[in-house]
């Protein structure tokens, strides 16, 4: 791991010191493959899962014989609505189902760390000392990312969250704010900067840090 330390900034974007990285979180490995799985399991998290189609006992109409069974030289058919017939039902179409899975804490707590790994080499995290916001004002928020020379998607991840804090960023583009226990390896994935106060970087640490024997 190159970096053993990460710089500390005010609200204006100045240093105030360095911030020594816990060498049981930040040990510079990067299980990719373990992050492919925990994405694609909020991915499918997030699938809806409502697509329908109508099998042939579920099509209006069709009730009745179109023609009898012998003597007219045609196929024997039963139903306007079978799945042979133009409108009619649907073989083996899909159905509303729920695509959720789980995986072990282990693994999400795992490729939570290796996301934080990359992303702190990549020298895409942004420290700061306190991110705050007295008032819901976009425009002090937006003055805020400016000094920080932060533009683009950004990962805003605080220790608590506040209305003034909440109100202040949901007009700016490409901005997701989060508590660092909401905060996953999809999140950090999604997102190219990530912007996070000192207190919540400290949680963060604490909450994917290895375990004794692991």
């Amino acid at each position: 791991m190159k970096n053993t330390t990460i710089p500390i900034l005010n609200q204006k974007g100045d240093k105030l010191s360095d911030l020594p990285l816990d060498e049981k979180v930040f040990d510079g490995e990067v299980n990719k493959v373990l992050l492919h799985q925990v994405v694609r399991m909020y991915q499918a998290n997030l699938r809806q899962g409502t697509h329908a189609t109508k099998t042939r006992g579920e099509v209006s109409g069709g009730g009745k014989k179109p023609w009898r069974q012998k003597g007219t030289g045609r196929a024997r058919a039963g139903s306007i609505r079978s799945p042979l017939w133009r409108h009619g039902g649907t073989v083996f179409g899909p159905h509303p189902r729920d695509y959720s899975y789980t995986l072990p804490k282990q693994m999400k707590k795992s490729a939570l760390r290796s996301g934080l790994n990359a992303k702190v080499m990549d020298g895409t995290v942004v420290l700061v000392e306190k991110i705050r916001a007295e008032k819901p004002k976009t425009k002090e928020f937006a003055t805020f990312l400016e000094a920080l020379k932060i533009k683009g998607r950004t990962l805003v991840v605080v220790d608590k969250m506040t209305d003034p804090l909440k109100l202040s960023c949901r007009n700016i583009p490409g901005i997701l704010l989060k508590t660092y226990h909401q905060v996953n390896a999809y999140d950090l994935l999604r997102y190219p900067k990530m912007l996070i106060e000192e207190a919540a970087f400290t949680a963060l640490s604490e909450r994917t840090k290895r375990e004794k024997g692991s």
